[in-house]
């Protein structure tokens, strides 16, 4: 429920007179004006979002070079392993 400055002062001069309910409007605009500003400077704007794309676009193809070299050094350690076992079992048999 949205309620109005003007619902506000005309609910509150009621119970607590115009004096104190113009007052204590103003206090709750001030926090809402803070809390607004608060807010705004937490969002991102286009030019931020720009610069964070280019930024994780060459994250991402830094962790891809890493993933494909220590992809590439596994597939080399493990033909060779295999390799060695083949070899020392054709050994083995051939004797």
């Amino acid at each position: 429920m949205i309620i109005s400055e003007i619902e506000l002062f005309e609910a509150l001069s009621q119970q607590l007179g115009a004096e104190k309910a113009k007052t204590l409007v103003k206090y709750v605009e001030a926090k809402v004006d803070k809390r607004m500003e608060e807010n705004t400077s937490v969002f991102a704007t286009k030019e931020d979002l720009a610069r964070l794309e280019g930024k994780l676009t060459v994250k991402l193809t830094e962790t891809k070079a890493e993933i494909i070299k220590w992809m590439f050094i596994f597939w080399v350690g493990s033909v060779g392993v295999l390799s060695g076992i083949m070899f020392a079992m054709l050994n083995a048999y051939l004797k």
